[in-house]
């Protein structure tokens, strides 16, 4: 198998200068025969740099094209909110309209849905995630009203489309290929945990877009501080100065945009801050990387003591900031919730905290009841599912069912049923945990920059949430780390495609294989997208879909 990365000369057979891009991976020896017909026949394709440069845009957009499809077609429908939108979306209205969240009086939710949209009161309502996300949802309410279902759910749908297009640029940054980064984005396009996740007003799936918005910023660090590292030591040669410590590199300004984006990650729900706090950590230790490849003699101490407290006097500020400013809706007007609670008999602070102003007290006890309750939620539910089983995906989250007789809302069998259900495509979600596995292996074995950077990103995305095993979480929670897992499959698959330089048998098995395993996961797709979007179909066809008990 190919060590090269560059994959674009997978099937286009790029020139030789691009397939040395990327010296992390071992070059491979020349065969005869190699390639295959279809990699002949792409090189005349692409003979011309016009040519290149439209495939490197239409297969992007085309993809990006059917990921719009999937999430819009019929998203007005259930006209009923589902799951938690009856959090979300109410309370992105209240925001909307008072600066806070308000209270909304019990079994409000057949009013709002027949349309009696103004019913709440504007007594400030206890929420226990920051606003930022309920802020995007009522973007949509404002261009189409509360009173129309397409406005629930507009801005999760432009954000799942986001996401896409997101995961196809981190996969060209990753592995400069637009055949890997289409298949990535396609993946994703196609998958039901990502569709389900888009067609539905709640919260993660905007979180997802901050994440992968912070991790290209990461990426775009990445090669923009090696290149000022390289820049640096070649004046101190000149300049026959040494090199023992290494430079504090402070103009890093897309170090400085990934605080900004995983700040407002973390306004949108709380686990944005691992992101923070792991992506900072990795770019400390690409720095030291970095500086240990250019001959850096303390290149470890160097980076710790001089670029250490830059990288976070460029990130934690910047978040902490962002995040702030997601709140003025509740330090503008009155009766948010705990607005004034520092101001109530006995509360205030006193002692060596009693200068802090009254309205950040209690902001602050604001934060500290809203943590309390997110890790002490242990509220039993039917379809929580411990973090151990997420990567098994053995239970996934139903948002919606309705199941009607014969004759009842169009059903033409004996019984029908409607389900929203978040069951990731089984061949995506299984295949891409187990390419995350090699990729491990892969880490070790090639110390793979590619393959830490991906797992990374699972990592910031899964492993926090084994601090909270007897907390009540769903499977769904899995979208923030689920275009990781995408990108760790397209990668492997890359890996199965090969090079147009390999062997003819090699090089024609891979691009079948993949064929095939493309096809199938399609196939999937389109039998479980009923599933996904509400559709009515027969209760027997429903369960065909039901390929663990535990799904049901």
């Amino acid at each position: 198998m190919s060590e090269r990365g560059d994959f674009d000369a997978v099937v286009t057979g790029d020139s030789a200068r691009d397939l040395t891009e990327n010296s992390d991976l071992a070059p491979t020896r020349s065969y005869e025969p190699v390639g295959s017909k279809l990699d002949d026949w792409w090189a005349r394709v692409l003979r011309t740099p016009l040519r290149r440069k439209l495939w490197d845009w239409a297969a992007p957009t085309a993809v990006i094209l059917l990921a719009t499809v999937l999430r819009f077609w019929n998203l007005t429908q259930p006209h009923s909110l589902v799951f938690d939108e009856t959090y979300y979306v109410k309370d992105s209205w209240t925001l909307m309209h008072l600066g806070y969240e308000a209270q909304w009086p019990a079994e409000s939710d057949s009013f709002f849905n027949s349309g009696e949209v103004n019913g709440y009161s504007e007594a400030g309502s206890f929420v226990v995630h920051p606003p930022l996300g309920k802020w995007v949802i009522s973007i949509g309410l404002a261009i189409f009203g509360a009173e129309n279902s397409l406005g629930w759910r507009f801005s999760t749908a432009v954000f799942g489309i986001l996401l896409v297009a997101l995961t196809i640029v981190v996969a060209r940054l990753l592995f400069k290929s637009t055949v890997i980064a289409a298949i990535a984005g396609g993946l994703l396009a196609i998958d039901g945990n990502a569709i389900v996740m888009s067609r539905v007003a709640l919260l993660d799936g905007i979180l997802t877009v901050f994440v992968m918005l912070g991790f290209t910023f990461l990426l775009l660090d990445r090669r923009q501080s090696k290149l000022r590292l390289l820049l640096w030591k070649k004046r101190r040669v000149e300049q026959g100065r040494t090199t023992d410590w290494g430079p504090a590199l402070w103009w890093r300004p897309w170090l400085f945009a990934m605080g900004v984006s995983l700040g407002l990650a973390s306004a949108v729900k709380w686990n944005g801050i691992y992101f923070l706090a792991i992506f900072a950590v990795y770019s400390l230790a690409v720095d030291a990387m970095a500086r240990r490849r250019e001959g850096v003699t303390f290149f470890a101490t160097g980076t710790i003591v001089k670029q250490g407290p830059v990288s976070f006097l460029l990130t934690v500020p910047i978040a902490l900031i962002a995040y702030l400013s997601t709140w003025v809706g509740w330090f503008a007007t009155d009766r948010g919730y705990y607005r004034h609670w520092a101001e109530q008999a006995g509360n205030a602070w006193t002692g060596a905290l009693s200068w802090v102003p009254l309205e950040w007290q209690s902001f602050w006890h604001y934060q500290a009841s809203a943590y309390a309750y997110n890790v002490g939620l242990h509220q039993a539910h039917g379809y929580q599912a411990n973090p151990l089983t997420w990567l098994l995906m053995i239970r996934p989250t139903s948002m919606y069912y309705q199941g009607s007789d014969f004759g009842q809302n169009g059903c033409d069998f004996t019984r029908c049923g409607e389900s929203i259900t978040g069951i990731a495509n089984p061949f995506i979600w299984w295949g891409a945990v187990a390419a995350a596995v090699y990729l491990i292996y892969r880490l070790i074995r090639y110390r793979n920059w590619q393959s830490g950077a991906i797992l990374i990103g699972i990592a910031a995305g899964y492993l926090p949430w084994l601090l909270y095993l007897d907390r009540t979480v769903f499977q769904f929670y899995t979208i923030v780390f689920e275009p990781f897992l995408v990108l760790a499959l397209a990668y492997v698959l890359g890996l199965m495609l090969g090079k147009r330089t390999d062997e003819y048998w090699r090089r024609v098995g891979g691009i079948r294989l993949v064929a095939v395993i493309l096809g199938m996961i399609v196939l999937v797709s389109a039998f479980f997208y009923p599933l996904w979007t509400g559709m009515q179909m027969p209760l027997w066809f429903i369960q065909l879909h039901y390929w663990l008990p535990t799904w049901i």
